[in-house]
């Protein structure tokens, strides 16, 4: 149990910096609001995918920390979703928000 609760600190503190980086996100501006030309036009549409693209990756990995952070509530964390074993600690630890053991994680990523 100790190492859940250390495996839940993470979590709570990954979600945290999640959480400032989507603040930070949307008070920065990379338009001035001023006339600009084709090249600022060009900079600023890049800008705003590859916000929105960061944005994205940023909002599944939040999603995974909110699901891992209800199943250590339920008590059904670290239980693989497929085969309902346990996954093995050294996987929590190196990512704690993993749904499957190794082996299904892998069978799933072969289709």
């Amino acid at each position: 149990m100790k190492h859940i609760e250390k495996i839940k600190e993470r979590l709570i503190e990954r979600k945290r910096i999640i959480e400032n980086e989507f603040t930070d996100l949307n008070k920065e501006k990379f338009s001035d609001d001023q006339v600009q030309d084709k090249g600022d036009q060009a900079l600023a549409s890049t800008m705003d995918s590859l916000r929105k693209s960061f944005v994205d990756s940023k909002h599944g990995e939040y999603k995974m920390i909110l699901m891992a952070l209800d199943k250590i509530d339920n008590g059904t964390y670290g239980h693989c979703i497929d085969c309902q074993k346990p996954i093995a600690l050294k996987r929590l630890e190196l990512f704690p928000y993993a749904n499957r053991c190794l082996s299904c994680q892998e069978i799933f990523e072969e289709g």
